[in-house]
């Protein structure tokens, strides 16, 4: 849902008028350029400036009408009578233009080249798309996209995977900087970020992922909220927000409001969420209930030079962890998350589309694990720092833009309770660059990334179950290259070439031992290498008004793919499965794709689906934990200010499982949505119903850990509500 707030000021001076204003986005109150305002019968116009003002002289009398249009949107049309209505103050609403591409972005902070958006940003959710979609977790919230799955073992501890591609090959990302948390490293614990308080969701891939992660072959899962502001506001903005939920009682509610104090910019947000028990066709999934606590602040000086601005954000969690399947506590396991971070950032200008970015992170991460009966089973500690320099620069010859800069992170990672991996400090420093180029009809751009690791556990020692603890220096090189040839104003064809890296986590290490939670005697192996290997892509993408699409086939050749087996043991001290990590060869290799087509400016069919085949390279044999062929096929009716669709969720079997791995079912479920806009005086108010699962329907998500006791959610309503000002 977007608007223009059309503040309109008259002065006369005889039959001539200047009509001023301001042209706003009324979702996340950031200013609109370079939309067009044009007085309707003359070739009198005038664009909207970087901070969304405008003026525009009117030499006539009478009535007249005044129209904005802007790519992005749909026309509107203004009319003024007479002159007695000049003066008024009025609130208009324009709907933007549905075209569901999955790598079309629309930003005045990141570049529109023809790279950005075709190749690295795979889709994006934002304004009522993302309203439409948001859920209880953020993998929820993105699970219908293309190449994208849930990882989870229950509702709350939820996690995206991309091709196949889980842990932490997924970098997830706010404003820029990663977010710390444990959540790549076993399947019991949660994200930590509040998907309804952010402004947008991207999912990036292709070499400027380099900016921020080693793994060209995964992705980076990016929220965007500017918890630090960058711009001054002419008003306060205010954003009220909520939802509930039949199938587990869940409920929502949040506030944000930005207020200007000119040089300073002022920004808070403050969210609950709580949940009961999950409820699904053949029962209730005890302990599946959750909680959470979510704040921040953030103040800003802005300036000629740029910006200069802290925030400090706060994040609770209490979550379950059911029982009942192989290896699991009877009653389950409960979880409590806590987060304080502490977020500065600074944007210096240098010259017209120049500017140095400086950022800083310090985050405190604490975890704990309870059995049933209150006894500390697992804790964890976790202090981070992060830091990275960028300076971004504009053309240069045939470079259209580009990006090179330092980051360094530094974590002390503190384990107690029954957990046996040990204390360790780990160290990355990492030199990157990312350039654009342009030859006539081919888009060329270009990543690198150089890394380097120091793990170093505390304590040395040799340990008889899986050898020599000790440090661990990994140094890595990331390369990705992408080219896109346009074929016609509508048409173009690409590929992607990669050598991605990954540096084993601390738990792949070291870990020797019962892992309460994850329900897992989990077995480390200090030996392993660097994950690595050759990845490449070739996409065809269609943009047209009428129709769109877009398809990606992707090989993955890897070596020493880091991944942890369920060995078929059982460790009789604790009743565990023992699962072992190993490193080996493997390919990964599928397709998927998306496409829209618009019927009589008002009807829509879109679809799309994810196939990914993923197999040891030494025996062709599959590897663990990949999902099946899937993807969701919707119809759609939109109008100026409402949308009503029907959608369907669908999967195959999937029978291609490791050893000790259960075999899903495929499914077809439907879901149907409805969604109204509309205003009260200055305000924009947007409502969604949601019915999910409409015929209650029992079915499995093969990456789920419970899938064994239980189904996923049944039958649901949910109703989103956001007010913004």
């Amino acid at each position: 849902m977007f608007s223009f707030l059309f503040t309109s000021n008259i002065f006369s001076n005889g039959d001539a008028f200047v009509v001023e204003g301001i042209v706003l986005d009324a979702e996340t109150s950031e200013p609109i350029s370079n939309a067009l305002i044009l007085l309707v019968g003359t070739n009198d116009y005038t664009t909207t400036k970087s901070d969304g003002t405008f003026s525009l002289h009117v030499n006539r009398s009478g009535a007249i009408r005044i129209k904005i249009t802007h790519l992005a949107y749909q026309e509107k049309l203004i009319d003024f009578n007479s002159t007695n209505e000049f003066n008024k103050r009025l609130v208009v609403y324009l709907i933007p233009k549905i075209v569901n591409l999955p790598s079309v972005i629309v930003t005045d902070n990141l570049s529109a080249s023809l790279i950005d958006e075709i190749n690295d940003y795979s889709t994006i959710l934002k304004g009522k798309e993302l309203q439409k979609q948001l859920s209880q977790t953020l993998a929820a919230t993105l699970k219908n996209e293309a190449g994208l799955s849930v990882r989870s073992m229950g509702p709350a501890p939820s996690r995206p995977v991309y091709r196949g591609l889980g842990q932490d090959r997924i970098l997830i990302s706010e404003d820029g900087m990663k977010s710390v948390d444990l959540s790549a490293t076993s399947p019991d614990h949660a994200v930590t970020i509040e998907p309804f308080t952010s402004e947008r969701i991207e999912v990036l891939r292709g070499p400027k992922i380099l900016t921020e992660t080693s793994s060209t072959i995964g992705g980076v899962v990016k929220i965007v909220r500017n918890e630090i502001p960058y711009q001054i506001h002419n008003t306060y903005h205010l954003t009220v927000g909520g939802y509930a939920e039949t199938v587990n009682k869940g409920y929502l509610g949040s506030i944000q409001s930005e207020i200007p104090f000119d040089p300073v910019a002022l920004k808070f947000e403050l969210s609950k969420r709580s949940s009961s028990d999950l409820m699904t066709p053949d029962g209730l999934l005890q302990n599946s209930s959750s909680n959470n606590l979510n704040t921040a602040i953030g103040l800003s000086y802005i300036g000629d030079f740029g910006y200069s601005g802290a925030a400090f954000r706060l994040y609770n969690l209490t979550y379950g962890i059911p029982g009942g399947f192989i290896g699991a506590h009877p009653k389950g396991v409960k979880i409590d998350i806590g987060k304080k971070q502490i977020h500065l950032d600074s944007k210096v200008n240098v010259s017209d589309a120049n500017f140095i970015q400086l950022s800083y992170k310090n985050i405190y991460y604490r975890h704990k694990e309870y059995e049933f009966s209150g006894r500390i089973g697992s804790e964890f500690r976790i202090i981070t720092n992060l830091a990275k320099i960028d300076y971004t620069h504009s053309q240069l010859f045939n470079i259209e833009e580009g990006i090179f800069g330092v980051s360094i992170e530094h974590r002390d990672f503190e384990i107690g309770g029954f957990v046996f991996t040990p204390p360790t400090t780990s160290f990355n420093f990492s030199a990157y660059l990312y350039e654009e180029f342009k030859l006539s009809r081919m888009n060329i751009n270009f990543g690198f990334r150089y890394s380097y690791d120091n793990v170093q556990p505390k304590t040395e020692h040799y340990d008889s179950k899986i050898g020599f603890i000790n440090k661990r220096i990994f140094n890595n090189i990331s390369v990705s290259a992408s080219l896109i040839y346009q074929l016609s104003d509508v048409l173009f064809i690409g590929s992607n070439l990669s050598r991605s890296t990954r540096v084993p986590t601390i738990e792949e290490l070291y870990s020797q031992g019962p892992h309460l939670a994850a329900y897992s005697y989990e077995v480390g192996n200090p030996d392993l290498n660097s994950e690595s290997g050759i990845g490449t892509e070739i996409f065809i993408y269609h943009k047209y008004e009428k129709l769109n699409f877009n398809l990606n086939v992707f090989y993955n050749n890897l070596n020493s793919f880091i991944i942890p087996r369920n060995t078929g043991e059982i460790n009789y001290q604790t009743f565990l499965p023992i699962y072992k990590t190993y490193g080996v060869a493997a390919l990964l290799y599928g397709l998927d794709g998306s496409f829209n087509c618009n019927f009589y400016d008002r009807l829509s069919l879109s679809s799309s689906f994810s196939y990914t085949k993923g197999i040891f390279r030494e025996n062709s044999h599959p590897l663990p934990q990949i999902p099946p062929l899937k993807g969701i096929t919707s119809i759609q009716f939109n109008s100026d200010n409402f949308q009503v669709g029907l959608s369907c969720d669908w999967a195959l079997n999937q029978n291609d499982v490791d050893l000790f791995e259960q075999t899903t079912d495929g499914y077809l479920i439907f879901n149907s949505f409805i969604q109204f806009l509309f205003n009260i005086e200055k305000s924009v108010n947007s409502v969604t119903l949601n019915v999910d699962n409409i015929f209650n329907k029992s079915y499995r998500n093969h990456l789920s850990r419970v899938k064994s006791i239980l189904p996923e959610a049944g039958f649901n309503v949910r109703v989103v509500y956001k007010f913004l000002l």
